[in-house]
């Protein structure tokens, strides 16, 4: 009876799911509404992890939990340390979930809604979700090794000597890309950097707890982490409504350049379980709670998918957004929101030198890479439901816009200067126009997704209150790849030198941790400062080298996977 039982809820989600996907695919002409999306994500979110990952933590790993982990051969109290799975999951998501899946799928949205879901929803469950897991797994059998470490011993020696330098390399471009994202997003909001300062001490309190002070009693320091976190969001909006505190808690970007360097060398040298997991597992209660949030808000309003399924650019490859054809850029754009390198880099960085049981990794690898998706498909549907003209004008500059005038007219998507004008009003902003880069359209579109349910619901409207909000979530959501990243990148760095100087690559050696967790740092943090200061130089110069890096990593992830499962036979 049981057996049938779960035939018959299983068979139900999968059919659920198929509709779904069908009315996403087959409506021409129509409007879609928004929860047919979300159906549609999570019945396949469901179904890949409930067979598929069970598939593959069976039948191709064999996970046991008798056998020991790396955090359990080599536990030193800093980077080896055995940590609950649920505070693991929270640090693993929070690592790999940055920019990708917020501005991603944004920027993707200029192709239609359909190209960036199918990449976002499949894409994850047959491939992302399934690279991220493999890798995982891998550097689990091999005592936390790093990708580069692991190409070098699987591949060949001098390729993978090779690929850890690049990788590296790569590393520290992307990082500084993401800080660049955040300093952007912080330099003027007392309400953001007031909130973000707060998780750092509440992250200590929290550390203690678990560790020193009541070992072992996770719950406990949630709910009082989860308490303060909530006070200090409201005493955000107290602080930026307060003139004196407000001024206190603003400053230009080269100033939060410093700020974020010198978090980045403390985050990576402090042992992981002081400061790093419990922010990361902290700022995971904002993370999931806001993107639930708003996906009950989409199931309470319903709004329509204004943008079409398929614009005309994605055939004729010059958008305004950003040059370049539906294949390959819709999946260089979606970047980590799909299939990640960077997340390759934490699979086998600091997450499996935390396992404590080798049957988490189904849960950490596979089902962190789902919420990941889940998130970009959430940024998908807020930037599709914006009017198609306003989302072109808030994501094109102005020269762009007007080549791309004769199109997008034709595709009648049009806006007028007082409606953008009305839009920046409500949303307390001087101008929404040419707000490139995704992460202002993202904000507006939680905004009135928020401030629709909120009315609905007979509160306030606050629009205003919700936009600032959503940029504070997007800072807090990147920071977190930032710090984790640091600690990824030291880890590379002393295994490089390792290779020279054997005491270098020891991480338990605090001159090592100290000297690479520096050199790190200043790597980011060199582009990050020209960038800031430099509007054209720095990272900004580098910036369309991110997405393609991100997918370079991800093809070196594929083929020490691929060769390593080889080898299993």
């Amino acid at each position: 009876m049981n057996r049938l039982a779960a035939l018959l809820v299983w068979g139900g989600i999968s059919a659920l799911g198929a509709a779904a996907f069908g009315v996403l695919t087959l409506s021409r002409g129509e409007t879609v509404n928004a929860a047919w999306l979300l159906t549609a994500a999570v019945c396949t979110y469901a179904v890949g992890y409930r067979f598929y990952s069970r598939f593959l933590a069976t039948r191709v790993f064999g996970l046991d939990d008798r056998r020991a982990t790396p955090a359990e051969r080599c536990n030193n109290g800093r980077d080896f340390v055995p940590t609950n799975k649920w505070v693991l999951y929270g640090h693993h998501f929070a690592a790999i979930a940055g920019a990708g899946p917020l501005v991603g799928p944004v920027l993707a949205a200029q192709f239609g809604f359909l190209p960036g879901t199918l990449w976002l929803v499949i894409g994850v469950v047959l491939g992302g979700a399934v690279q991220d897991f493999t890798i995982l797994c891998c550097s689990l059998r091999r005592n936390g090794k790093s990708l580069g470490q692991m190409a070098k011993e699987e591949v060949n020696p001098a390729a993978g000597a090779l690929a850890m330098l690049a990788v590296l390399f790569i590393m520290i471009i992307l990082l500084a890309v993401l800080a660049l994202i955040v300093v952007n997003a912080l330099k003027a909001s007392p309400w953001g950097l007031f909130t973000i300062a707060c998780t750092i001490p509440i992250a200590l309190l929290m550390g203690w707890w678990m560790k020193v002070w009541r070992p072992g009693r996770v719950g406990e320091a949630s709910v009082a982490g989860g308490a303060l976190l909530l006070l200090a969001l409201v005493g955000g909006g107290y602080v930026a409504s307060h003139p004196a505190l407000a001024s206190i808690f603003t400053h230009p970007g080269v100033a939060i350049t410093w700020m974020m360097v010198v978090y980045g060398f403390v985050a990576s040298v402090l042992p992981v379980w002081m400061l790093l997991c419990p922010r990361d597992y902290l700022s995971t209660f904002l993370k999931i709670t806001t993107i639930l949030a708003l996906a009950v808000a989409i199931l309470i309003i319903l709004p329509p998918l204004k943008m079409p399924a398929l614009t005309p650019f994605a055939t004729l490859g010059e958008g305004p957004v950003f040059a370049g054809k539906l294949f390959p850029f819709a999946f260089i754009t979606i970047a980590c929101g799909a299939v990640s390198g960077f997340h390759s880099l934490v699979a086998s960085g600091t997450t499996p030198k935390m396992i404590a049981r080798e049957t988490d990794a189904r849960f950490i690898g596979y089902g962190g890479m789902l919420m990941e998706s889940f998130v970009g498909v959430m940024a998908m549907i807020a930037a599709c439901t914006l009017d198609p003209g306003i989302y072109f004008a808030m994501n094109t500059t102005p020269a762009a816009l007007a080549q791309a005038s004769q199109v997008l007219g034709q595709a009648g998507f049009v806006v007028t200067p007082d409606v953008m004008g009305e839009l920046a009003s409500r949303m307390g902003e001087t101008t929404l126009i040419a707000r490139s880069g995704g992460a202002p359209s993202l904000a507006v579109g939680m905004a009135q997704i928020f401030a629709s349910a909120t009315s609905v619901l007979g509160g306030k409207t606050l629009t205003a209150l919700w936009y600032h909000f959503a940029i504070m979530f997007e800072a807090l959501f990147i920071l977190t790849t930032i710090d984790t990243g640091t600690r990824v990148g030291r880890f590379m760095l002393q295994e490089i030198v390792g290779h020279v100087w054997p005491r270098f690559g020891e991480t338990s050696w605090y001159p090592s941790v100290i000297a690479a967790s520096a050199v790190v740092v200043a790597g980011w943090g060199y582009f990050l400062y020209q960038g800031v200061v430099d509007p054209l130089g720095g990272i900004n110069s580098l910036w369309p080298l991110f997405g393609i890096s991100n997918q370079l990593l991800a093809a070196v992830a594929l083929c020490v996977g691929t060769t390593i499962l080889i080898k299993m036979g």
